[in-house]
């Protein structure tokens, strides 16, 4: 059953538990989804601003271009779980867990994830640009085509992260922990010669 373009706004849908159930441009405006667990659900186009994730689960299910504005993630955990192409707006991602997840075509532009733990995630094509990126382990991350420019990346460990040219010259890796194989792309990427 596939529920399109319903009005869950201010709903209180906490605890709850949603397996295989889809979701078409519905809207989840200031909706209280602590606790919630998904399982298999595919959310299309859904409007998520200012919902309190905080403490839900999710595994195998799908977030594609999906809004989530000012929406709290504290404590959310996310598992073989795809994001393609939605958009973070000024949200909350303390203590945020994601594994095997895709977030390809995502906007995390100008968002708070210093010390977040994006190790191994897909974030192809990603907009990072002015996000704080402080601190956050992306070991083995898939940045290839992300935007980076204005990012900080202070601390960052990028250590066997992916990485192409463009993204090399765009990012400021002062600070950054690479491997020797990113560290010679970048210079090669700033146009030094090496022999």
């Amino acid at each position: 059953m596939i529920e399109t373009a319903e009005d869950y706004r201010e709903a209180v849908l906490s605890q709850q538990w949603w397996e295989k159930r889809s979701f078409v441009g519905c809207d989840f405006t200031e909706a209280d989804l602590r606790g919630l667990r998904t399982q298999g659900c595919t959310f299309d186009q859904c409007d998520f601003t200012k919902v309190d994730f905080e403490g839900s689960r999710h595994e195998a299910s799908a977030f594609r271009s999906c809004t989530f504005d000012r929406s709290v993630l504290s404590g959310t955990r996310w598992s073989s779980c795809s994001m393609l192409g939605s958009s973070f707006v000024d949200c909350r991602f303390q203590k945020i867990a994601f594994t095997e997840c895709d977030l390809s075509l995502v906007s995390l532009s100008r968002n708070r994830l210093s010390k977040v733990d994006l190790s191994g995630l897909r974030l192809r094509e990603a907009n990072l640009t002015e996000a704080d990126l402080t601190g956050a382990d992306l070991r083995g991350a898939d940045l290839t085509g992300a935007r980076l420019a204005g990012a900080k990346l202070d601390g960052a460990d990028l250590r066997g992260a992916r990485i192409d040219a463009n993204g090399l010259v765009q990012a400021n890796l002062s600070g950054v922990h690479v491997d020797t194989e990113t560290a010679i792309a970048y210079a090669a990427a700033h146009g030094l010669v090496i022999h």
